[in-house]
């Protein structure tokens, strides 16, 4: 395989991945700064014209190939494509091939998509300029020079729709592409990663990257797995992987920024649970504290301190218990734990109550992800709380954030619609550079001005209102909602006004597919969380463009700018017509939660439904306020990830 990074970077052993890197906060930020500066210097826009351009000319001459034949050009081709300065002719022929293999012949910004994507970078597309054929191209490529490749994508769905769409264009080129979805066995996720691209989504495949270091921890490298076998140890099941060669990330931002609050921990399940009276007392206690009296609460930072005055409030209750209840650090603890059972995840927001199990939703796609739970008490505690059963206990086995796993691939590259916000981030640490591209069409979308109700009463009232008037124009019409709550909400009130809808939320995830095959048919009313926000293309039936396209409607603004611009991308996709709005509620979570004294000062007097400026204003404060305490809360799970480090690499170090 060519190499893709210096051998010195690479860590030796069984897995291809590079070493962790040791520079420091300030290190990273000089690297970041420099890195702008040259990023501002460089004529990316005109260096990628010109290569298209190239790719152009040679057009008829590859043309002229026989299929066999170009096939055997693209191999060829393969390592000077992957090298920093490409190749003109692999993208010419990656084009030709799936002109033949899909009956598509790839936009001039595609082939430049993919051309930022071969050399390790992330390219800013924007929505429904056909990404899911750039990754593929560039994909194709990096895997005809011998490169595995995984395509990383942010649910199931996304995960098989692309790599069924794109399998004939690999087929073509004689490569085998599998992929990786929640409830695929072991022996299956095997012959899957053998391929020569592989799609997946972030958390399969991390957790995937954990089970096989759990697997090798006690003979992490090649050497002491032979010697293990040579005096008779226990012989070690296959690994999943082979390595992190190359990774492109689909829809980056969310990956990369929004989803790594949190490190991904690998656990097994201990025996059932015996504790429900211990969870049950906890409970009991942490309802007899007063916020503000006994502890802080911050809840959009998801943070919870046990005052000094809680510590004293919890000795006398607990004089007369027996067991942890007599241990003064660990009461404090596991009630500080209920405290955030009870006041910091709600039912429909963090989580849905079905079948009698409590399922944790992805708050940035909206939904379930399978089999996980929360560790250190806290899922059993839900659980007592809304009167489940209790599951079994975690023990945890290993853990690894984005950040780092995202680091170790020998070429990390990606794909999305809304990265410039979180341009310097991104740069910082995960040294990627973001290149804009232009589009290929102009955009046809019309944007409404923003309205802004006192209530989310009337918030609702205005919703059903706006949509009436764009079915009746013979749009279908797509309404974004925060939560699996506000969705419910929404849906009773259309119920009362005697609209047909259909619901895509965590409970419905099943018929994700159906739904959106729907989504685009003339009259067709969708309710939709987060799930419809980001890689889902509404097919727009016949005679749906004249009518003004798909009408979206933003019921709630979001703590990331990106999202929001992520599900107004639903509409007016390559060309076609589209329009939007946004209609919220002065009392929304976001502007509760960020808004301080400007969002008091717009409920006051006559500015209590601020609208045009005004409102945008507010918004942009908040979504500022939010950006910032998403990154401190990123920057600090990275310092706790190497402070906690459980982990041994494959080098047999701890890293």
């Amino acid at each position: 395989m060519t190499a893709l990074v210096a051998p010195d970077d690479i860590a030796p052993g069984l897995y291809a991945e590079r070493l962790d890197p040791t520079e420091k906060g300030f290190d990273r930020w000089t690297r970041s700064q420099l890195g702008a500066v040259a990023a501002r210097l460089r004529p990316q826009g005109s260096a990628l014209a010109r290569r298209v351009q190239e790719a152009a000319g040679l057009e008829a001459a590859v043309q002229a190939l026989d299929d066999a034949g170009l096939r055997a050009a693209l191999v060829a081709e393969g390592p000077q494509a992957i090298a920093p300065q490409g190749s003109a002719r692999a993208l010419a022929l990656v084009r030709e091939a799936a002109r033949r293999s899909l009956g598509l012949r790839p936009f001039d910004t595609q082939l430049m998509g993919a051309a930022v994507m071969m050399t390790g970078r992330l390219a800013e597309m924007a929505t429904g300029e056909g990404k899911t054929l750039t990754a593929a191209l560039a994909a194709s490529i990096a895997a005809c020079a011998g490169v595995p490749v995984h395509v990383v994508t942010v649910n199931d769905y996304l995960a098989e729709r692309d790599a069924d769409e794109m399998r004939p264009l690999f087929g073509f080129l004689g490569l085998r592409a599998g992929s990786i979805v929640t409830g695929l066995s072991l022996d299956a996720r095997r012959a899957a990663y053998a391929c020569d691209i592989t799609y997946c989504t972030n958390k399969e495949l991390v957790f995937d990257y954990l089970k096989d270091r759990v697997a090798t921890q006690q003979a992490p490298t090649r050497a002491q797995r032979h010697l293990q076998a040579l005096v008779g140890g226990r012989p070690q099941a296959p690994l999943l992987l082979r390595g992190l060669h190359m990774a492109i990330v689909d829809e980056a931002d969310s990956v990369l920024i929004d989803e790594a609050r949190t490190p991904l921990i690998l656990s097994e399940k201990a025996e059932a649970s015996k504790d429900g009276p211990l969870y049950a007392q906890a409970l009991e206690l942490a309802r007899t504290l007063q916020a503000g009296l006994h502890y802080a609460l911050a809840p959009e930072r998801r943070e919870l301190v046990l005052l000094p005055t809680g510590r004293a409030a919890l000795a006398g209750p607990c004089a007369g218990l027996d067991g942890l209840w007599q241990v003064a650090r660990a009461r404090e603890s596991f009630v500080a734990q209920a405290l955030r059972a009870l006041h910091l995840y709600e039912r429909d927001h963090q989580y849905i109550v079905a079948d009698g199990k409590v399922h944790i939703v992805d708050e940035f796609t909206g939904r379930v992800l399978a089999g996980r739970t929360w560790e250190q008490g806290l899922h059993q505690l839900i659980e007592t709380k809304e009167g489940c059963e209790l599951s079994d206990h975690a023990r945890t086995l290993a853990r690894i954030t984005y950040q780092r796993f995202f680091r170790r691939y020998l070429r990390l590259a990606g794909m999305t619609g809304t990265a410039m916000e979180v341009a310097g981030e991104l740069r910082e640490v995960y040294a990627l550079e973001i290149v804009p591209i232009p589009t290929h069409r102009p955009s046809r979308r019309r944007l409404a001005p923003d309205v802004c109700c006192a209530s989310a009463a009337d918030k609702w009232r205005a919703v059903v209102e706006n949509a009436a008037e764009a079915l009746a124009r013979g749009q279908p019409v797509l309404i974004g909602t925060r939560s699996v709550q506000a969705s419910e909400e929404l849906v009773e009130v259309l119920q009362a006004a005697g609209m047909p809808h259909q619901l895509l939320n965590a409970r419905q995830d099943k018929e994700e597919a159906e739904q959106v095959a729907r989504a685009g048919q003339p009259g067709m009313l969708t309710v939709a969380t987060n799930m419809a926000g980001r890689g889902t293309d509404i097919k727009l039936a016949p005679g749906v463009d004249a009518a003004g396209g798909l009408h979206v409607i933003l019921t709630e603004y979001h703590e990331s700018a990106r999202i929001d611009r992520q599900l107004v991308g639903r509409c007016a996709r390559q060309g076609d017509a589209g329009s939007a709005i946004g209609i919220v509620a002065i009392d929304d979570a976001l502007f509760r939660e960020h808004g301080g004294a400007l969002w008091h000062a717009a409920r006051a007097g006559a500015a209590r439904c601020p609208g045009g400026t005004a409102l945008q204003v507010l918004r942009r404060h908040c979504q500022r306020r939010a950006g910032a305490q998403g990154r401190q809360v990123r920057r600090q799970t990275q310092k706790q990830d190497r402070s906690v480090d459980a982990m041994l690499a494959f080098t047999g170090e701890l890293r």
